[in-house]
């Protein structure tokens, strides 16, 4: 009966240091604002982009990950670049909730790959993210639902100037989504800066931290920086007060990977 009642105690020490929930950080700002370009920084800083993927404590997704199925005619659309990627409903949000959920549990989740060129969600390959301790979640329309919203303990907005983020996105659109300049531009005009105006610019009052110029503004950059150590350190002290509490380490360092790795 002892042996029973010690290995009850000790799964139990186990299962706390293994459902430690991870800190959100939801990071919004319009297109190519440089959402993408200030996580990686912080990564960067955070010396995180040199480990391996299973012994990193930090893990990037993107919303562009959840960009939902588009029926044919949709698809149609998208080639000729008639649909809007920037309306709120063109993300499968419902995943986006069930997933963050996921990660807040310590779940291993699978991300969808999203293929730009041919407009379509891949059937085949996904992207596998292991628990972190703090897991950053970019896009342009992180913080429109409240139900999303909600679910970070950290918000960032990134406020770049407008004629940069063009250019950026002319560029981009070009040389990796294999499209002309007159289809970026009118669908810049038509669909981007409206949304851009009606959904996304709105959404920047519920950020806790506004970072102008993206990831040129090392000075922000590295006070959150400070701010997610602090996290990781705190994260770092119960799992080694865990382990002297019964948690095996196998286990422990377990619950400290994040991954993003293709299938």
């Amino acid at each position: 009966m002892a042996g029973d009642s010690d290995t009850r105690v000790e799964n139990h020490a186990e299962n706390e240091c293994v459902n430690r929930q991870p800190f959100l950080i939801g990071v919004s700002g319009g297109t190519a604002s440089g959402k993408s370009s200030v996580c990686e920084k912080i990564m960067e800083l955070l010396g995180q982009n040199k480990i391996d993927h299973h012994q990193r404590q930090v893990a990037i997704l993107s919303q562009d990950s959840f960009y939902r199925v588009l029926t044919p005619e949709q698809k149609a659309k998208a080639q000729k670049g008639q649909f809007n990627f920037d309306h709120p409903d063109a993300f499968d949000n419902e995943l986006i909730v069930k997933t963050l959920l996921e990660i807040l549990e310590g779940k291993t989740v699978e991300i969808p790959v999203y293929d730009f060129i041919t407009h379509s969600r891949s059937k085949e390959e996904s992207v596998t993210v292991y628990p972190a301790d703090v897991v950053l979640f970019e896009g342009i329309l992180t913080f429109y639902y409240q139900e999303i919203r909600d679910l970070f303990q950290m918000k960032l907005f990134v406020d770049t100037d407008p004629d940069t983020r063009l250019s950026r996105r002319v560029l981009r659109d070009i040389n990796e989504r294999g499209r002309d300049l007159e289809q970026v531009l009118t669908q810049y005009i038509t669909f981007v800066k409206p949304a851009f105006e009606e959904f996304c610019l709105p959404t920047k009052k519920y950020a806790d931290v506004i970072i102008p110029r993206g990831a040129d503004n090392l000075v922000a950059i590295n006070l959150i920086v400070q701010h997610i150590q602090d996290i990781l350190n705190g994260g770092l002290n119960k799992r080694q007060n865990g382990y002297l509490n019964g948690c095996d380490t196998p286990r422990q360092h377990k619950a400290s990977e994040s991954s993003s790795r293709p299938h």
